[in-house]
């Protein structure tokens, strides 16, 4: 309570005189009550408390007007003659003007050290908002981060309402507030055009639309002086600049009979303001360099297709062209096995011509998140067998095993896709490993998923490779040979099996050999809420 009524007189300029005349009416009491009982030399001194108090609350000038104060109650109560302002002691006049001197220098040193004493308070303070902004504004949601730096502003100014309003000229559209209803609504209006002005209860055939849930009525410009909004006298307004020019306004709305904001106020609401302006920038600036990285890793993935498409798509076509142009010709006798070994040369590369435009479009699907698998449950082992028939011609030149046991649950998959993952996969241990050597298809249930592994006898994979094998148009280069494919397989594969809510690895063996595996969920899961909206966009 003391210290409200203390905050309270320091606001009024009148305030600090009239506490001086009370506190030297008190000393001037209290050395009439000590000389009642003893004679004590230079007892005038107790007036330095009244000025020290003064000074520490109310600054230099009442200081100084609570010494002189001093001086002339100590000379009509207690300088002989009493109660006239003459002295018959010269030797008194000395000790008026060492008093009046004391007063006036020692009210000045403690206001003096009172106003430094202030300023690193304030400089305390603003150094402490500044850093809360600066915390508050690193959250990754920008209007969550600006509505908590208004929320802040608010508590600390003890104001109605603060709103943080961005104009046509930023670069987002994000808008935060904090406060009152009636208050926000005085710093809503303030961002009207000046035509406009909020008219409660006006009716809709007299009004047109403004800013949801509100109606505005045009005011005549000869009437607009005369027809301004409620409550503007205590809205203040401070702009938010972005590379020198205004992007928008931080508005303040003070309580009602709250003072004024001071120039302190103002100096910390500038370097808020300018902190909002930077982080404006640093979203614009790290928005900038996402659109550049996307445009540079489209670019790179459109060169990888074209590079990759200038031969993997170019030797089948060659291939199938030239056998067909052999069946056509009539002037030699192709024996009927000839013509078989054409027509399946022309087959083989026919189908993985068509796996590599399925993968393309897989891809392209998969990068736009475009990707919606059809579920349905089916029987494992039945899908690992159609897969392996239609690459019978693949796996033709090595010893397929196949281990699924007969009790596995069936799985909720789309069988589509899941084929063309193990498409993928057997096709990809075909071209790495030497003819004749074992190609290994199982399957087994763990750990509510059911795990597909293809294994191989070839070479492995080189360490530094394992982690990108998975990526885009990345293919294992060896010593000797040139790489294999256009590396789409395996990233279709691992889009393919997320978009099912599963995993999917690869490993060496420890007696040598390759391992690619991938896991589903023996319980139909679905993709989560972010995942969802990331699809329908």
């Amino acid at each position: 309570m003391v210290t409200r009524l203390a905050r309270y007189l320091s606001t009024r300029s009148w305030a600090g005189y009239l506490v001086a005349l009370v506190l030297t009416a008190l000393v001037t009491g209290l050395i009439a009550t000590v000389r009642e009982f003893a004679d004590v030399a230079n007892v005038s001194m107790l007036y330095l408390f009244g000025v020290l108090a003064t000074a520490v609350v109310f600054g230099s000038r009442p200081a100084v007007f609570a010494s002189v104060a001093a001086f002339i109650a100590f000379d009509l109560f207690f300088v002989e003659p009493t109660r006239r302002f003459t002295v018959a002691d010269s030797e008194e006049w000395v000790a008026l003007g060492v008093l009046l001197v004391t007063g006036v220098i020692t009210g000045e040193l403690a206001a003096a050290l009172q106003r430094r004493a202030s300023e690193a308070e304030r400089r305390r303070r603003e150094a402490v908002v500044l850093y809360d902004v600066v915390r508050l504004m690193q959250a990754p949601d920008l209007r969550a981060a600006l509505t908590a730096v208004a929320e802040r502003l608010r508590d600390e100014l003890e104001l109605a309402a603060v709103v943080v309003d961005f104009g046509q000229e930023a670069p987002l559209t994000v808008q935060a507030e904090a406060g009152e209803q009636e208050a926000l609504e005085i710093a809503r209006l303030s961002s009207l055009p000046p035509s406009q002005i909020l008219t409660q209860g006006a009716s809709p055939t007299a009004a047109r639309s403004g800013p949801p849930g509100r109606w505005v009525r045009v005011v005549p410009p000869q009437v607009q002086a005369l027809a301004q909004p409620p409550g503007q006298d205590r809205l203040h307004k401070i702009p938010i600049h972005l590379q020198g020019r205004q992007i928008g306004h931080l508005l303040l709305v003070r309580q009602r009979s709250a003072r004024p904001l001071s120039s302190a106020d103002d100096r910390l609401l500038l370097a808020v303001a300018n902190q909002i302006g930077l982080t404006v920038e640093r979203v614009t600036l790290r928005e900038v360099a996402t659109e550049a990285e996307i445009l540079q890793r489209t670019d790179e993935l459109k060169t990888a297709l074209l590079n990759a498409v200038s031969h993997d798509l170019k030797t089948p076509l060659a291939s199938i062209i030239a056998s067909a142009g052999s069946l056509l010709q009539e002037d030699v006798a192709w024996t009927d096995e000839e013509r078989h070994e054409f027509a399946r040369a022309i087959e083989e590369e026919a189908g993985y011509l068509n796996r590599l435009v399925s993968n393309l479009l897989d891809l392209s699907r998969i990068e736009a998140g475009a990707l919606r698998p059809d579920k349905d449950w089916h029987d494992l082992g039945g899908l690992i067998d159609d897969v392996l028939g239609r690459l019978r011609t693949l796996t033709a030149r090595h010893q397929v095993a196949v281990d699924v046991p007969e009790e596995l649950p069936p799985v909720s998959l789309d069988y589509l896709e899941i084929s063309d993952v193990l498409l993928n996969l057997i096709e990809n241990a075909t071209k790495h490993t030497p003819a004749g050597t074992e190609i290994r298809v199982s399957a087994r249930e763990a750990r509510g998923e059911v795990q597909v592994e293809v294994a191989d006898r070839g070479p492995g994979i080189p360490p530094e490779d394992v982690q990108r094998l998975f990526d885009p148009f990345y293919r294992v280069r060896t010593a000797g040979s040139r790489p294999k494919g256009m590396g789409l397989g395996l990233a279709v594969a691992k889009g393919l099996i997320e978009a099912h809510c599963g995993r999917i690895w690869a490993e060496n063996l420890p007696d040598g050999g390759a391992s690619f595996a991938f896991a589903l969920p023996l319980r139909a899961q679905e993709p989560s809420g972010a995942e969802q909206q990331e699809h329908d966009e």
